[in-house]
């Protein structure tokens, strides 16, 4: 797998499974009916900050990744990512690579640590994922989040130092 910065000649590959996602209402707090040009303004941010993409061999964008500082002036300390899997390469390892990927980034650029904020409690993959790269739950936003089928769920806010 080849993870490499995204360009906007790669927003055709992402936006179909980025629109998927974020319309599911299962795991960002995105608007659901968020259109393709906010999405790939946002998506793709200007330097400092990052997007990348995950190949196959083939070519084919698996998933992406969206880095940047997790606030402005005295938090622009702290990194964040957001993370998206196209579902149809979902259980290849590719949420893994991108997100070791976005840590050491943010270790290379003299981060002092990462923090997700708004991790829905019921995507046990993601949270179980992040767990084991080292992040823990700081706390939990209770009912922060409707999910479609469950109902309100907490929002965790992770945390890892680098």
């Amino acid at each position: 797998m080849l993870i490499r910065e995204a360009t906007t000649e790669d927003w055709p590959a992402v936006w179909p499974f980025f629109r998927t996602i974020v319309a599911a209402g299962e795991t960002f707090t995105y608007p659901l009916d968020l259109g393709e040009i906010q999405a790939r303004d946002f998506w793709l941010p200007a330097p400092p900050n990052r997007a990348v993409v995950a190949l196959d061999d083939a070519g084919t964008v698996l998933g992406t990744a969206k880095m940047n500082n997790n606030q402005m002036g005295n938090g622009a300390h702290i990194a964040s990512a957001s993370y998206m899997v196209d579902p149809a390469h979902a259980g290849r390892g590719v949420g893994r690579a991108l997100c070791e990927h976005t840590v050491e980034w943010a270790r290379t650029a003299g981060f002092a640590g990462m923090q997700f904020n708004a991790v829905v409690e019921s995507n046990t993959y993601a949270v179980k994922l992040y767990r084991s790269l080292g992040f823990e739950v700081v706390g939990t936003v209770p009912g922060g989040f409707r999910h479609p089928g469950l109902g309100p769920v907490g929002l965790h806010i992770m945390y890892r130092p680098l």
